[in-house]
């Protein structure tokens, strides 16, 4: 994956899904990082599937989504144990 900017502002669209009602809607995040940990830490995992995270011009699926946080130069703490998408 190509150098990835963290502090660039970011889009986060949850999965919408007829199974769940969530009221988790599209949100605007001062930086990618930001968005990131929203997705991993705070949203439900049943929503990060589906997900998509907007960044300048480029769409990161649930997959990339995961990775990028997971990734060794992902700037901010993370929780213990985040959750993990099933």
């Amino acid at each position: 994956m190509a150098v990835f900017d963290y502090n660039a502002g970011a889009g986060l669209y949850p999965c919408k899904t007829h199974r769940m009602r969530s009221r988790i809607q599209y949100q605007r995040f001062e930086s990618a990082a930001e968005a990131l940990r929203f997705a991993i830490e705070d949203m439900p995992a049943q929503l990060l599937r589906g997900s998509i995270l907007e960044v300048d011009d480029a769409r990161f699926d649930a997959t990339q989504i995961r990775r990028l946080y997971d990734a060794s130069d992902y700037p901010l703490a993370r929780r213990s144990s985040p959750s993990t998408p099933s």
